[in-house]
């Protein structure tokens, strides 16, 4: 029998398993690499505003997307709780991609204008103040740590060399918007848009 050869072979089980799997892998990844769908923004997608932008550098920094993923599956238990399902359109604009896996703490993709401000940062600062149950630690030291506003500009150029659409406007300006905001503003502020453009579509 041919397959006790392969089977009995270690040296070409591994060879022909290396084929298979980049074969399957070429038949699931090359066509989304093509598809309209993942490389054109969802309707009234913008990019990030400056101040959303130092927010979302912090929610990296702080370790935030270890805990909460920001993704939904289309799966009826998932969108029930967090809402519409997550789709490639979204995130043309993110570098890097925040899906993330693990979920110790909810999945934020649709948090933005669930909550108001004031919730949100008394969730930040304390966050059993708001939620009993939460293991998540406070984040206290970003109501006293004030933005350089000096980098973003330079950021948003960066970003624009990789596809985001920001103006020379928008450059020019970001330091100017940021300076004299807390860590804290910034963070709400990205927390604040995340996903809001797909929760009307519920």
């Amino acid at each position: 029998m041919k397959h006790d050869v392969i089977e009995t072979n270690i040296g070409l089980m591994i060879i022909l398993t290396i084929v298979a799997l980049s074969f399957g892998t070429l038949v699931e990844l090359l066509p989304l690499m093509f598809a309209k769908e993942t490389h054109e923004p969802i309707a009234g997608l913008k990019p990030l505003a400056a101040l959303e932008l130092e927010g979302r550098d912090i929610y990296i920094r702080e370790g935030c997307s270890t805990c909460h993923s920001q993704m939904i599956r289309p799966l009826r238990a998932e969108t029930e709780r967090y809402g519409h399902y997550s789709v490639a359109g979204e995130f043309v604009y993110n570098h890097p991609f925040l899906w993330g896996s693990k979920r110790t703490g909810p999945d934020l993709a649709r948090v933005g204008k669930r909550y108001s401000d004031d919730w949100h940062r008394a969730h930040l600062y304390n966050p059993r103040d708001v939620v009993p149950e939460s293991n998540m630690p406070g984040f206290t030291w970003l109501f006293d740590a004030d933005i350089n506003g000096d980098m973003t500009g330079r950021k948003m150029a960066g970003l624009r060399k990789v596809g985001v659409p920001y103006s020379d406007e928008d450059i020019a300006g970001a330091g100017a918007v940021v300076d004299g905001k807390k860590e804290i503003d910034a963070l709400v502020a990205y927390l604040q848009q995340l996903g809001t453009l797909l929760q009307s579509r519920r």
